[in-house]
């Protein structure tokens, strides 16, 4: 069976549509570094999902240029190596000095020392197979890990019942980004690109319910502060004699106190 053979030309399909969400999903933060560049500081930004992303699309780009017939992945992972370098690049230039030595400290550490330190441990192997394979479970251990990251906002949108920090469209085009990558490892029978995804699949579809259970959260926490406020202003207008009812009130025992030593003055006379 040739290249656009039955299994191959899904395969196909699913890797050009799940190419295009994920250029969609490496542009998605370019609004946040527009901000960054407008405000001239990334304080109150983190670079490490930026770094992780750019380990990710290193090791997929290793992984598929040892494969054959992955010019799909390649092409892809080249694209987000680039992106999230020009991400890091703006964060380094705008982020205050603590942050701008401990993202360098860590490209340096992680980005740089142990991908080198894989492809030295990789090529210890001869067989080109045996090097695909140690590299297809890093890779496959890496994108797990990435896959579990929104663990940690699903449970503070769980605690707090609001979906603030978890946007519903990022987290629609990961999960389907997710699907279209399933299907052309699964096509392929590539189970180090088909099996992390199952649960980057699992866990999206996880975020998307959690996002509509509690999408009224926000308009509840706003009703309830709004009825608070009012609350608190419909107590102070009971005792705050500022309001004009109350002043009307003070008005008129103050003129009623003025005139009764009137009255007791003339009764005397």
């Amino acid at each position: 069976m040739g290249f656009f053979g039955p299994h191959h030309q899904l395969a196909f399909i699913f890797g050009v549509l799940g190419s295009i969400v994920s250029f969609m999903v490496f542009l998605s933060p370019v609004k946040t570094f527009y901000t960054i560049y407008k405000k001239r500081t990334a304080e109150g930004y983190q670079s490490i999902p930026y770094m992780v992303a750019l380990s990710s699309s290193m090791m997929l780009l290793y992984y598929g240029m040892l494969k054959t017939n992955a010019n799909l992945i390649v092409g892809i992972s080249c694209f987000g190596c680039a992106i999230e370098i020009i991400y890091l690049i703006l964060y380094i230039v705008y982020a205050p000095k603590r942050d701008k030595v401990f993202t360098v400290k860590w490209i340096i550490l992680f980005n740089l020392g142990a991908y080198c330190l894989i492809m030295v441990a990789t090529n210890l192997f001869r067989e080109r197979s045996k090097r695909v394979t140690v590299m297809g479970w890093v890779c496959a251990v890496n994108s797990v890990a990435v896959s579990a990251s929104p663990l940690g906002i699903m449970r503070r949108v769980i605690r707090t019942k609001s979906v603030e920090y978890m946007p519903f469209l990022l987290s629609f085009f990961l999960t389907l980004c997710s699907t279209m990558w399933f299907f052309y490892g699964l096509f392929l029978q590539d189970l180090y690109v088909a099996f992390p995804n199952v649960l980057g699949f699992l866990l999206g579809t996880a975020q998307i319910i959690i996002y509509v259970i509690y999408k009224n959260g926000n308009k509840g926490v706003e009703i309830t502060e709004k009825m608070q406020k009012g609350d608190m202003e419909g107590s102070v207008g009971d005792i705050n004699p500022c309001f004009p009812d109350h002043e009307q009130e003070i008005k008129e025992i103050t003129i009623v106190i003025a005139e009764k030593p009137v009255e007791s003055d003339e009764m005397k006379a």
